[in-house]
């Protein structure tokens, strides 16, 4: 805003203004009026400096990191904190028993036993925080001896370690919060809870997703009472729920106004795993105490959680190569291309209501811009050449990649 205050501007503006009172002053480099005026413009400049910086800490779409957390914290947000990887570690011989926080090395990173899920299969938790800890190697060594261990490997990612909130991601929650009130229950407090559950990347809300069962079908008809008096004798518990059950539909207690859908993404833009899944929905609504409000969901609301499906996607082209490069050369790139867009898709999944759709124009671009290939033609996606829709709720995942050699004519 005061970038046009300059030294030079500040000292003309004063020099102007003496010279207005006496135009026979010496005002050159130097003179004493110059040397009077100077230092005082330096120091001026500084507080228009200064000035400028408190602007632009004091609105939210300019403040730096800091005094955006300061703003933030004034609506009670704070950057989502770094969280820690676990990993699902498999060991022989599976009746041995590991101590909670018996400490393995993975690499340059350690690891400590988080929990015991029986048959030899351990969780274990990365000690540094952040995304760090997701990639792994395939050799696990315990850092002290453990006596009859024979082997031991990592078998899968459950919860994905994240670091701390990006600073735009946080400025853009911010700003979210404002527009997007969350309140008692509704998409943005779903939104909003959800995502901040470590591990996990996006979320979609379906409100009343069982809303095919029209409420006035869940009432008994008249002779409902009659058969259920006729019936011989039931099982004590039996007979109780169906009673139950009878007199909500009869007196209009049942409803599907309740039910919340929640699909979920994990922070790597993967599937997520059944941990994780399982993790999500005991925070917000666990299945033993469905719709009583133990969790983070409001009372009556029923949710359950569901992962978000990964649908293998087979790729097949014909390229036309750079002199000396061949499929094997460019193989890994072409992969590391497709993934890259794939993850995109997945990025955007949260945010889209329709379902994703891979484009042959988009593979191909990114093929196109690969060293060692020249052209790319024939593109197939699961053996047809043309867009693939996917599913609803469907993320793709990377099958098989296949190539020929493409003639083009004048070459």
């Amino acid at each position: 805003m005061y970038e046009n205050i300059t030294y030079e501007e500040l000292v003309k503006r004063m020099m102007d203004r003496a010279l207005a009172s006496n135009k026979n002053l010496d005002s050159r480099e130097g003179s004493i009026l110059w040397l009077a005026e100077a230092p005082a413009a330096v120091e001026l400049q500084n507080l228009y400096i200064a000035l400028d910086n408190i602007l632009q800490e004091t609105f939210a779409d300019t403040a730096s990191r800091d005094y955006l957390i300061l703003r933030a914290r004034e609506r009670g947000l704070s950057p989502l904190p770094a969280t820690a990887a676990v990993l699902e570690m498999t060991i022989t011989p599976d009746d041995l028993i590991l101590e909670m926080g018996e400490r393995f090395s993975i690499g340059e990173l350690n690891y400590y036993v988080s929990k015991n899920n029986g048959g030899g299969v351990y969780e274990i938790t990365c000690e540094t925080l952040g995304e760090i800890g997701n990639e792994y190697g395939p050799t696990v060594i315990p850092i002290e001896y453990v006596e009859g261990l024979e082997t031991c490997q990592i078998t899968a990612r459950l919860i994905p370690g994240e670091d701390e909130e990006d600073t735009e991601v946080f400025r853009q929650r911010y700003f979210d919060s404002l527009n997007l009130q969350a309140f008692g229950g509704n998409r943005a407090d779903y939104l909003q809870k959800v995502n901040a559950i470590p591990g996990v990347g996006g979320v979609k809300v379906y409100r009343a997703w069982n809303s095919d069962i029209a409420p006035a079908t869940l009432i008994p008809p008249e002779e409902a009472e009659s058969w259920i008096d006729s019936l011989p004798q039931l099982p004590p518990n039996i007979a109780v729920w169906l009673q139950t059950v009878f007199q909500a539909g009869k007196n209009k207690l049942l409803t599907v106004g309740g039910t919340v859908k929640l699909v979920i993404i994990d922070s790597t833009f993967l599937p997520p795993s059944s941990t994780l899944v399982d993790q999500v929905q005991t925070a917000i609504d666990p299945t033993q105490n469905a719709g009583e409000g133990v969790g983070i969901a409001p009372i009556g609301h029923v949710v359950n959680v569901f992962p978000v499906t990964g649908k293998t996607i087979n790729l097949s082209f014909a390229l036309y190569y750079q002199r000396e490069w061949s499929w094997e050369d460019v193989k890994p790139y072409v992969e590391e291309a497709v993934n890259g867009y794939f993850k995109e898709l997945a990025k955007s999944w949260a945010d889209s209501t329709e379902p994703l759709i891979i484009r042959i124009s988009q593979i191909e671009s990114r093929l196109i811009d690969i060293t060692g290939i020249l052209d790319v033609a024939q593109t197939k996606i699961n053996g047809e050449a043309a867009n693939y829709t996917l599913p609803a709720d469907t993320i793709p995942i990377l099958g098989t990649l296949s190539a020929t050699t493409a003639t083009i004519v004048g070459k």
